[in-house]
C-alpha cells in the first residue's frame, strides 16, 4: 500500500471520527435541553427511564446499565430520592444489596415527558430513511463491537 493511500485512509478515519462526534453532540444537545426543561439532568433522566422500563434495579448495577461511573450513582440516586422520584429498597435476602425503585411520582414524570422525548428523537433522526437507519444501526454496532474488543498494537 502506498504512502498516499495510507494517508488518505488515515484522513478518512479522522474525518469519520469528527463527523460522528459532531452528529452525536448535536443530537445530544437537543435531547439534553429537552430533559433539562423538565427539571432533570440527563443522568437523572437515564436512571428514571431505566427504572421505569426495567423495574427495580440494584444500585450497584445501575451505573453499568446507563454508562455512568459507580461513584456518581449515589449522588444521582440521592437527588432523585430527594425529589421523591425513586426510593431505596433493601433486599430481603442480602443485606449488602439495595435496590432503586421508581415511585408513582417518578412514573408520572417519565410518562408526562417520554412521549415528547421519543418524538423529538424521531424528528431529529427523520432525515434518514428507514433503510438508512437500519444500515446506520448495523454499521455503528459493528464499529462499537470492534472498539470494545480493540487492543492497541503499540
Amino acid at each position: 500500500m502506498s504512502e498516499q493511500v495510507k494517508r488518505e485512509e488515515l484522513d478518512q478515519s479522522l474525518k469519520l471520527f469528527i463527523v460522528l462526534s459532531r452528529a452525536h453532540r448535536a443530537i445530544n444537545d437537543h435531547v439534553h435541553k429537552f430533559i433539562q426543561q423538565h427539571g432533570l439532568n440527563p443522568t437523572e433522566f437515564a436512571v428514571l427511564e431505566l427504572l421505569y422500563h426495567k423495574g427495580r434495579q440494584p444500585l450497584q448495577q445501575i451505573g453499568g446499565k446507563i454508562l455512568l461511573a459507580s461513584g456518581s450513582i449515589t449522588y444521582v440516586i440521592d437527588k432523585l430520592e430527594k425529589k421523591e422520584f425513586l426510593m431505596r429498597v433493601a433486599c430481603p435476602n442480602d443485606r449488602r444489596v439495595t435496590y432503586a425503585e421508581i415511585t408513582e411520582k417518578g412514573k408520572e414524570m417519565i410518562e408526562s415527558m417520554f412521549p415528547s422525548h421519543e418524538q423529538r428523537i424521531h424528528e431529529l433522526l427523520s432525515v434518514l430513511t428507514p433503510d438508512e437507519k437500519a444500515t446506520t444501526i448495523d454499521l455503528l454496532k459493528k464499529l462499537g463491537h470492534y472498539a470494545d474488543g480493540y487492543v492497541p498494537s503499540k
